[in-house]
């Protein structure tokens, strides 16, 4: 029997070489211009920025940490240079219609121009305006009118005065009273003579009075009222006039300030025909106003014709890039702000705010996929305004109807933005299935890789850009020793000998961590050791959880066995998963075997403690038990496996090398060894296929081991396609060196049988038989004692 050889110490961790660099320090390093190893999603971000059609909006999606973010912000700022014109967003009053308040554009910068201007036009009315209704020419006008009306009144009351005297009547004017009395040669008789007069003569006077009553009812109610009135039109007129005379200089000269632009040209005209009618207004003296203060009083002056500008881009060279870090409703598309007045809520156009997309109109929006769906109606809110190429500002409580409130209609904001989604493949996948849409909106996936393939000129790409990150945080120099363990972790990061991490975080977190040692030990380069250690306590932070497992082991709380030989009993290498932190620890499995219908008991999976990809395993195994053992015979046997102490979720496939073992163990009657820990999936065909986490797996039971003593019999077995994944620890490698601790690699589970149980596995025949004493041949033996005593006692009834 060829028994698989321990893989070469050279193999079980690949390393950097510090002599292929040829500097000494990162400080000798060009700062890295670009982003490497992302180049797939850096093409697909350029076309998504050069194509203007609609739709062709950005997916970046990839995990965490890789740099999404700053690798679309640096491509979007380099593009935002060659931007065109931008423009000012302002929103006016609308006299005829304040509810709905209008939107001006105006070219980049003009906009706080006009604001000023405006808030200096009101100044300047409450001086020119009551200026001009001191002078003659308003005050003469306005004299001749009102003697004009008192003329008029006066020769009324004298025509109706010389009338009553022709009937020796005088008409007396008291205060709120007119009063009709007889005269007598020309002087008001007595009342108590006039009583004692006779009858006829009274009775004359008051029909003469009753005529001229109706005259004086007639001036009062009909002439009086016609004169005032036209007396007021006169003064209206006049006052028009004069304010038409004041405003127009000054109105002219703010129009010829803004000629050409034909929205402020049509807003400057309206202004001036509301200020000629609300001339009234303007009559406060100059002195008594306060604008600034008055800009926060509803339905003062300085507020009625201010400029409410929600975007600003004077001074602005380059199109902006907006990251909206809190994508919600309002922060997104704009809010309407209220004001408390008399117990009601109520608002005006200069309380309207932009959002983000406003902001980022001409330009581009970055936001965070997982935020933005977390958010109420944000999602939908935006997806409306890219459909319809405007954004509408309306309160979130209006569109759910839960406030009653006076609010506003503002014009909608012309849209066009460049939108750029920030999220994980998982996500971007759901978008596309569940939301028709996202693949509307959102034409351009790019892809960011987490991993970069490693080559030696990778290598000097990677160095650079470690260099890029020293200097961008302010580190310590690194030399080239300190690079070279930073690329170790790296391809221990990535778990893959022949590629490089491109996740970022990490790299930086790391990174600082040694710097912030190199710095404690009064060093100013960081070397090799600074980054071992950074790696070795960050490690130590974490495991808190990890040690208490290993002491529950040590103390047989966890029953694990790393000596001696047990049948149908295997060690399984599981991996914890603890937020950014993960561990290998050895968990017993076990297998039981009887008489029976040919099933397979996977018992985590009857207890709803199986996932799927581990109940699939276990069905690949009892296919492979068939196949290999029982072609020409019914599988007779009751099998059952399981993790012994096992409370939790058993998910994936990779310990289903370890189950088989301990299920053929069971059924051969042969023991396995307890020293070796077992990883592996297998295929229906018995062929070992690749596991993930294989260096925590094997340094998890390595600790076990090494805790209990090392004998020079321990040892992993993982599949030969993990090991190339191989980046275990200095101390690992070292006791492989010295015949301490051994990995084996396998292709097929013979290999695994061979090893575990010292026995040949065995190769069949073209008769499908085993060699006489091998493994295989005991099992297949046993498979078939159990199809006879099956078929035995299937025919005992039939015989009786």
């Amino acid at each position: 029997m060829s028994r698989t050889p321990a893989l070469p110490p050279a193999t079980l961790c690949q390393r950097c070489d510090p002599s292929r660099f040829s500097f000494e320090t990162t400080e000798e390093l060009e700062p890295l211009p670009g982003i490497i190893g992302q180049e797939r999603a850096i093409e697909a971000i350029r076309f998504g920025i050069g194509i203007h059609n609609s739709g062709y909006n950005i997916y970046a999606l990839g995990p965490a940490g890789v740099g999404k973010h700053a690798a679309v912000r640096e491509l979007l700022q380099q593009q935002a240079r060659d931007a065109g014109e931008l423009s000012d967003w302002c929103y006016v009053n609308n006299f005829r219609q304040p509810a709905r308040p209008r939107l001006l554009r105006l070219p980049a910068g003009r906009g706080s121009g006009l604001r000023d201007d405006m808030l200096q036009l009101v100044k300047e009315l409450r001086a020119a305006i009551p200026a001009a209704f001191e002078r003659n020419e308003y005050l003469v006008p306005l004299r001749r009118i009102e003697d004009e009306f008192e003329e008029h009144q006066r020769q009324a009351f004298a025509e109706l005065q010389q009338e009553a005297g022709q009937h020796d009547i005088r008409l007396i004017e008291q205060p709120g009273q007119f009063t009709f009395v007889p005269l007598k040669d020309g002087k008001p008789i007595p009342p108590d003579v006039f009583a004692s007069a006779p009858e006829e003569e009274r009775r004359h006077f008051e029909q003469e009075v009753a005529v001229l009553q109706a005259r004086l009812q007639e001036i009062l109610d009909i002439r009086i009222p016609r004169w005032q009135r036209e007396t007021r039109n006169r003064v209206r007129e006049l006052n028009r006039k004069t304010t038409t005379l004041a405003v127009r200089p000054i109105m002219a000269a703010l129009r010829e300030r803004y000629q050409g632009l034909s929205e402020v040209e049509d807003y400057l005209a309206r202004v001036e025909d509301d200020v000629i009618d609300n001339a009234d207004a303007f009559r406060t003296p100059a002195e008594a106003a306060r604008p600034e203060l008055e800009l926060q009083t509803p339905g003062s002056l300085p507020r009625r014709y201010s400029i409410n500008l929600i975007v600003d881009n004077a001074g602005r060279e380059h199109a902006p890039v907006i990251y909206e870090d809190k994508p919600d409703f309002n922060a997104l598309l704009g809010r309407i702000e209220h004001t408390v007045q008399l117990g009601t809520l109520v608002t005006d156009f200069t309380q309207i705010r932009a959002g983000a997309l406003q902001r980022a109109n001409g330009g581009y929006l970055i936001l965070d996929a997982h935020r933005l769906l977390a958010q109420p109606w944000a999602w939908d809110g935006l997806k409306r305004s890219l459909f319809a190429g405007e954004v509408r500002i309306e309160s979130l409580s209006d569109l759910l109807s839960l406030v009653n409130t006076v609010s506003l209609e503002p014009d909608p904001v012309p849209l066009d933005v460049k939108v750029v989604l920030l999220g994980d493949r998982l996500l971007y996948y759901l978008l596309h299935e569940f939301d028709p849409d996202f693949a509307e909106l959102f034409k351009v996936s790019a892809d960011f890789d987490t991993s970069l393939q490693r080559t030696p000129d990778s290598e000097q790409l990677y160095a650079r850009l470690l260099a890029t990150l020293a200097a961008k945080e302010g580190l310590h120099p690194f030399d080239r020793h300190a690079i070279a363990a930073m690329i170790r972790f790296s391809m221990r990061l990535v778990e893959d000998s022949r590629r490089l991490s491109m996740h970022m975080r990490g790299i930086t977190d790391l990174m600082q961590e040694a710097s912030h040692h190199c710095d404690g030990e009064g060093r100013r380069l960081v070397n090799a050791g600074d980054v071992d250690h950074a790696w070795e306590a960050r490690i130590r932070r974490h495991s808190r959880a990890r040690d208490r497992l290993y002491e529950a082991i040590q103390r047989g709380t966890l029953m694990i066995d790393t000596d001696g030989r047990v049948i149908g009993q295997a060690n399984g290498l599981t991996v914890v998963e603890q937020g950014d932190f993960s561990y290998g620890i050895p968990t017993r499995i076990t297998a039981t075997t009887r008489l029976g219908e040919g099933e397979v008991i996977d018992i985590e999976r009857e207890t709803d403690l199986g996932g799927p990809i581990h109940s699939k395993g276990v069905f690949i195994l009892s296919s492979f038990l068939g196949a290999r053992y029982a072609r020409n015979l019914p599988l007779s046997l009751a099998a059952s496996l399981t993790f012994e102490q096992s409370y939790s979720t058993v998910e994936g496939d990779s310990a289903s090398l370890a189950e088989l073992c301990a299920l053929l163990s069971s059924l051969a009657g042969v023991p396995l060894l307890q020293s070796l820990g077992i990883t592996g999936s297998v295929n229906q065909l018995g062929r070992v296929q690749a596991i993930g986490g294989v260096n925590e797996k094997i340094e998890g039971f390595f600790d076990i081991c090494r805790q209990r003593g090392l004998n020079g019999d321990h040892g992993v077995v993982i599949p030969a396609a993990n090991v190339e994944h191989l980046m275990l620890r200095d101390d690992l490698v070292e006791a492989a060196r010295s015949g301490q601790f051994s990995i084996y690699a396998v292709d097929a589970v013979d290999q695994a049988i061979e090893l575990l149980t010292g026995l040949e596995a065995g190769t069949e025949d073209e008769h499908g038989m085993f060699p006489e004493g091998s493994f295989n041949q005991r099992v297949q033996a046993r498979l078939t004692e159990l199809a006879e005593l099956r078929r035995s006692y299937g025919e005992a009834p039939r015989q009786k």
